[in-house]
C-alpha cells in the first residue's frame, strides 16, 4: 500500500513537470500573437520556409511568417507579421537563407537607406528566393559546371 502512495506521488510529480515544460515551450516559442503590422513579399522558391518560420533583419527576430499562398503565376507569396516597433524601408530587400549548411531557413531583411518606410500592408519588392542546395551540390560533384579551364568540353 505504501509502495502504491509513493508510484502515485512520483507519477504526479512527472506530469507536473511535463505541464510545467510544455507552458515554458510555448511561450518561449513565440506561439502568442504578435502585436504588428503585416508586410508581404513575391518569391519564386521558399523552400524550408513555413507558417511560423522567422524574419530576421540584422540578425535579430523582428517578425514572423503568418501565411503562404500561391498566386496564378506560380509565385509564393508570404505573408509578414512585423514588430510594431520595427519600421522598414521601401527599399529593402528580402533573402530566403539559412542558418549554416545544414541550419534552418528563415527570412532576411535587409534595410535600404530610403526615408519613406514601408505603410502596413506594404510589399517588399526587391526579393531573393531559396537556392536549391541539393541541385547546386549534385552539378558541383557531378562535374556539371563543365571543367575548370572555362573552355567548352570537346
Amino acid at each position: 500500500m505504501h509502495n502504491d502512495t509513493v508510484e502515485t506521488l512520483i507519477g504526479a510529480a512527472v506530469v507536473a513537470v511535463a505541464i510545467f515544460f510544455l507552458i515554458f515551450a510555448y511561450r518561449s516559442a513565440g506561439a502568442t500573437n504578435l502585436s504588428g503590422y503585416e508586410l508581404t513579399a513575391k518569391l519564386q522558391r521558399v523552400d524550408g520556409i513555413a507558417v511560423g518560420t522567422d524574419v530576421r533583419l540584422s540578425g535579430i527576430k523582428v517578425g514572423t511568417v503568418s501565411a503562404l499562398t500561391l498566386d496564378p503565376s506560380y509565385l509564393v507569396t508570404v505573408h509578414l507579421d512585423i514588430h510594431e516597433d520595427v519600421k522598414v524601408p521601401d527599399d529593402s530587400s528580402l533573402v530566403v537563407t539559412s542558418s549554416g549548411l545544414l541550419g534552418s531557413s528563415y527570412l532576411s531583411i535587409s534595410p535600404g537607406g530610403s526615408d519613406k518606410m514601408l505603410p502596413v500592408g506594404g510589399v517588399i519588392r526587391n526579393t531573393q528566393g531559396s537556392i536549391d542546395m541539393m541541385g547546386l551540390l549534385s552539378r558541383f560533384v557531378g562535374g556539371g559546371a563543365g571543367g575548370t579551364s572555362g573552355a567548352p568540353k570537346q
